[in-house]
């Protein structure tokens, strides 16, 4: 029929070897590009991915998964197989569904040329048959310290990928907190190609939202909630044991409920081990929570390491936070925190500072200062949705952009 609208095809992938991280931030970013005209495929390594609610013109790919051993060490997740063979299936797998799903757009989540290189046939063969597809890397604020990522994109030749295989690159946060063109030294000949969106904002949950959780956790006047995470929580044991250590110390400050989320892929006689103590502490911990969001908004306060989709949640529910980053292997949590605390949004504690006395005089500064940090964030614009769509509508809108065949 004539007037009958295109449908527009958008492929993502995101490798999700640990963690929950780059679905959190895939999905989010999908719900929001999805309509009536526009299906939304994901590629995905993460076994978390089935535990999300998936909106409709949504759907997702699974991949095998893969687990990070070091930065360059991967092994397969849950079946015992060679970790190229696992690679060489993965690999198949996302040139095949990109061919037969015929993206008009597609969406390459942190890494330029995937996981070990897998998403580099697919690049290649669709700027080769399918030119019309808009290619994209997206990359958040901070991806590491800027000397680790400038050696690991010249050691791999990455900056004559981005010139070749991409037609844009989205920044996933503001310039005026992180340049990543002046950090990374992105070439000036392909800096016209990339957008600064903003940071990526999430549902903003109703005060009636927050009362019934704050009820279910028994969080009655003066109590205040302190909601705990760790993310996928394979690193997160060292900020938990600290938050423990300060109760088990005495030191805590009075009226303070705890609700504990150790991530599902923490080492079990680690979770075992937080559970039995937190347990005889009187406090709730669980391993996973699909909608922590509504657990950040709820809470009067947020102790957390600090990744990229954490921090997007607090800023959307405008929840004050106290920030006990890691520094290994990568340093991005631990410059996100410092930026952040410059601009007045969180407060934040090296580890190795997470003292009891420490901790329990940054909690008690930040509870009352609470007003002040929520104005903060109320004021701080989270424009990385909006400014997506803008990009995507852009392309749409052009008049020479070219329709797939059916």
């Amino acid at each position: 029929m004539k007037d009958e609208k295109p449908v527009y095809n958008v492929l993502m992938y995101s490798h999700d070897t640990y963690g929950l991280g780059h679905i959190r931030r895939t999905l989010a970013i999908a719900s929001h590009l999805r309509d009536a005209t526009t299906n939304v495929l994901i590629l995905t390594g993460s076994p978390m991915a089935g535990r999300f609610q998936i909106p409709e013109q949504v759907d997702f790919v699974r991949i095998p998964g893969m687990i990070k051993r070091t930065n360059e060490d991967y092994q397969s997740l849950s079946i015992r197989i060679d970790p190229e063979k696992a690679l060489a299936i993965r690999t198949n797998i996302i040139l095949a569904t990109a061919q037969a799903f015929q993206p008009h757009f597609f969406i390459v989540d942190k890494e330029p040329l995937g996981l070990k290189r897998e998403v580099l046939q697919t690049l290649q063969w669709l700027k080769k048959f399918s030119p019309s597809t808009v290619t994209i890397l997206g990359l958040r604020d901070i991806l590491d310290d800027a000397e680790v990522i400038r050696k690991d994109w010249q050691a791999k030749n990455i900056y004559s990928s981005l010139q070749e295989l991409y037609d844009e690159i989205w920044i996933y946060g503001n310039r005026d907190i992180y340049d990543s063109i002046d950090q990374y030294l992105i070439p000036e000949e392909i800096q016209c190609r990339v957008s600064f969106t903003g940071y990526i904002p999430r549902k903003k949950l109703k005060e009636s939202s927050k009362s019934t959780y704050r009820k279910r956790y028994g969080v009655s006047g003066g109590d205040d909630l302190v909601l705990v995470t760790a993310g996928g929580g394979g690193d997160g044991y060292e900020a938990i044991d600290r938050y423990l250590a300060m109760h088990e110390a005495d030191s805590a400050p009075p009226g303070l409920k705890t609700v504990i989320v150790t991530g599902p892929f923490m080492r079990k006689a680690e979770r075992e081990q937080l559970e039995k103590r937190a347990g005889s502490l009187g406090m709730k911990i669980i391993p996973f929570h699909h909608k922590l969001e509504s657990l950040i908004a709820a809470a009067d306060l947020v102790i957390s390491m600090g990744g990229y989709n954490t921090i997007c949640e607090i800023l959307t529910q405008q929840t004050p936070s106290l920030i006990i980053p890691r520094e290994r292997p990568r340093k991005e949590q631990f410059i996100r925190a410092e930026r952040l605390k410059a601009k007045g949004l969180l407060d934040f504690l090296p580890v190795q500072d997470a003292t009891p006395g420490q901790l329990r005089e940054k909690i008690t500064a930040i509870l009352g200062n609470r007003r002040q940090y929520r104005e903060r964030m109320a004021s701080f614009a989270l424009s990385g949705l909006e400014s997506i769509l803008a990009r995507l509508r852009r392309f749409k809108d052009r008049a020479a952009f070219v329709r797939h065949p059916n």
